[in-house]
């Protein structure tokens, strides 16, 4: 093959359609990879790999794309039809088709997809921390002394929370760090606004508000930077950007969220009016009750001092004299039957002690004969001739003494 910068082509000598073909891959080969900016019209995935189309967003040029498996696992979630992406390509001219594509080796979203992006991650990132987590919020006082602000001078935002925190609480006390909310000087003069007030004793919460804006005007209030301040607070911290879509990460790391400036004074401030209310209210439900309770206290009472012993208070002594009485005949009655029963035991037992007594066989005119020492003599054998006796008889002891016969 003749090499492509070689033009030696004439009616005499044609070129073959291989040959043009094959001079056109090698012109493209040498271009390389280059990066570019379009937008997706087309994108099919098949087998893993996308095929789709792409178009230049200020002309109207169209080129086709083939992304494949291993280039499509790296690609940013969700990027599809409508996008508008930064792609890195390699020109790629099939030489038997005649047919130019771009093999994409990167891609990443361009303009406000890009941004979207990046927040995203540092969102994710942020959550992965710990740093949107509930349990970290702060709560700001009922009431607070005092009340930072941190907004753009002579802003609508500023004249909105002064405005509707006074209408709710006339007394309410601001201390104002104005500052930058867009641009490049806005993180640092935020930062600084947060740090100045949070170096008084007097500063109960700190509002930063802005009246809202288009999404690149909000930027700084994702920024990593004052984020990780916001994070470091010592006090209750309000976000009041005032814009519903594409929240900025102040929302989420702040420690109340308020949809709008007005928003944030309501939130903050409690409304003088409502609170009257409410005071009067729990008074009516207090004297309510008290009544309730002094009423019933007093019926009680009234009961009390109808019953019978305190109409008549000897009612009782009485009574209880009554019983007194009643037990102390109903001992003495019982006690006179014990000692009844107690003397009849007793006679029946001196009557059976007597009949088993040596002294009632005395008295039938039996007479019990002791010798000397004491011993009962019941045997001629026990004695001999001279021994000394004594003999008991009914009335009296008798002495004798034993002869021969």
């Amino acid at each position: 093959m003749s090499t492509a910068g070689a033009n030696d082509s004439s009616p005499e000598t044609p070129w073959s359609l291989q040959r043009l073909s094959e001079s056109l891959s090698v012109y493209i080969e040498r271009l390389g990879s280059v990066w570019v900016e379009a937008e997706i019209t087309q994108w099919g995935v098949s087998g893993g790999h996308v095929y789709g189309r792409v178009k230049d967003p200020e002309a109207d040029v169209t080129v086709d794309i083939t992304v494949w498996r291993s280039t499509r696992e790296k690609l940013p979630d969700g990027v599809g039809q409508g996008d508008r992406v930064l792609l890195k390509v390699k020109p790629n001219w099939y030489v038997r088709g005649g047919r130019l594509s771009m093999n994409v080796l990167d891609m990443r979203l361009a303009g406000l997809g890009e941004l979207l992006a990046k927040i995203e991650a540092l969102r994710a990132k942020l959550a992965g921390e710990g740093l949107f987590a509930e349990e970290r919020k702060l709560t700001p006082p009922f009431l607070p002394a005092r009340i930072g602000l941190i907004t753009a001078k002579d802003s609508d935002a500023e004249k909105d929370v002064l405005r509707n925190a006074e209408l709710r609480w006339p007394e309410v006390d601001f201390e104002v760090a104005h500052a930058s909310v867009q641009g490049d000087k806005a993180v640092p003069e935020i930062i600084q606004a947060l740090d100045t007030l949070e170096s008084r004793d007097d500063i109960d919460v700190i509002i930063i508000a802005r009246g809202g804006g288009d999404f690149q005007n909000l930027l700084p209030f994702s920024d990593e930077t004052l984020l990780r301040r916001v994070a470091e607070r010592r006090i209750p911290i309000v976000s009041a950007i005032g814009h519903e879509a594409d929240k900025p990460l102040l929302d989420d790391i702040a420690d109340i969220r308020a949809s709008t400036p007005t928003d944030a004074a309501k939130r903050i401030v409690p409304d003088v009016a409502e609170e009257r209310n409410r005071i009067a209210e729990a008074r009516s439900r207090l004297m309510t009750r008290l009544q309730s309770l002094v009423d019933g206290e007093t019926e009680r009472l009234r009961l009390f001092r109808e019953r019978p012993v305190l109409a008549s208070p000897l009612t009782v002594v009485d009574t209880y004299a009554e019983d007194i009485l009643r037990l102390v005949q109903r001992g003495v009655d019982v006690t006179d039957t014990l000692v009844e029963m107690a003397r009849t035991r007793l006679d029946g037992l001196r009557a059976s002690m007597r009949a088993l007594s040596p002294q009632s066989t005395l008295d039938r005119g039996y007479a019990i004969v002791q010798d000397k020492d004491g011993g009962l003599v019941d045997s001629t054998d026990d004695v001999s001739a001279g021994d000394p006796l004594r003999i008991r008889v009914r009335d009296g002891d008798i002495g004798a003494v034993v002869d021969d016969s």
